[in-house]
């Protein structure tokens, strides 16, 4: 079970880069990007995925040019009415992780109503990390924690792991099996610090715009192989060589 691909997160980096290369706006190569979301949800529903996360707007996203930020909000807010027949049709639910109250109004109501209509969908999920930071989410859980411990809910003697997990942003959500970052850098830029802990790396130059099925499937490929220990001693390993 341990390189079964339940749940495989995507940093989508590149599109400032690949609108650059046309002599575009950065606003352009954002769209582009956004055409991609279907390719990635109908490559993950092909790999059996149940789970795709998508960095869609970090924490740190705000100190871009405003013009840039306001054409991110209204793009996700097209996105959304766009994409909502397709999310029906394939019976594939929307939530979304982050500080989604901080976003603008307009876009806070049209994820939550997104969220209520695919509620009942079954066939996958489809996450999208909006003012999301991975700091961010752990103080936020250990706020909640605190709260709990100061009305007697909890007591600090009984916090492990399991119940610090319970007070992140989507508990019910497994942790991440792989993590793909497209646009050549390779690190994972506070995204899902908790639930990458045993994921599998893997970078590619190729720039979020351009990354289609077959890149995805490359990366799911690329994670078949790999031997995931979690920590134990390989079958294969010779002990002594460790």
């Amino acid at each position: 079970m341990d390189n079964v691909l339940r749940h495989a997160a995507i940093i989508m980096d590149g599109n400032g880069r690949w609108a650059k290369q046309r002599g575009l706006p950065r606003t352009e190569g954002h769209k582009k990007g956004a055409e991609k979301v279907q390719i990635a949800l109908e490559t993950a529903r092909e790999i059996g995925l149940q789970y795709l996360t998508l960095y869609a707007f970090s924490t740190e996203n705000w100190n871009r040019p405003p013009e840039e930020v306001n054409a991110l909000m209204e793009l996700l807010v097209y996105f959304l009415d766009e994409k909502l027949p397709y999310l029906m049709k394939n019976n594939v639910r929307l939530l979304a992780t982050g500080r989604i109250d901080q976003l603008p109004e307009t876009a806070v109501k049209k994820l939550r109503f997104t969220e209520e209509k695919t509620a009942g969908n079954t066939s996958g999920t489809l996450i999208l990390a909006l003012n999301y930071g991975g700091r961010a989410e752990i103080v936020d859980a250990a706020k909640k924690l605190m709260r709990k411990t100061l009305d007697g809910a909890v007591k600090p003697e009984d916090l492990d792991e399991e119940t610090f997990s319970r007070e992140l942003y989507l508990p019910q959500v497994p942790p991440v099996d792989l993590m793909i970052r497209t646009g050549g850098e390779k690190r994972i830029s506070n995204f899902l610090i908790w639930e990458n802990a045993y994921a599998e790396l893997y970078f590619t130059s190729v720039l979020w715009p351009d990354f289609g099925r077959e890149e995805f499937l490359a990366a799911a490929e690329d994670f078949r192989h790999r031997g995931r220990r979690f920590g134990r001693v390989s079958e294969t390993t010779d002990p002594e060589k460790l």
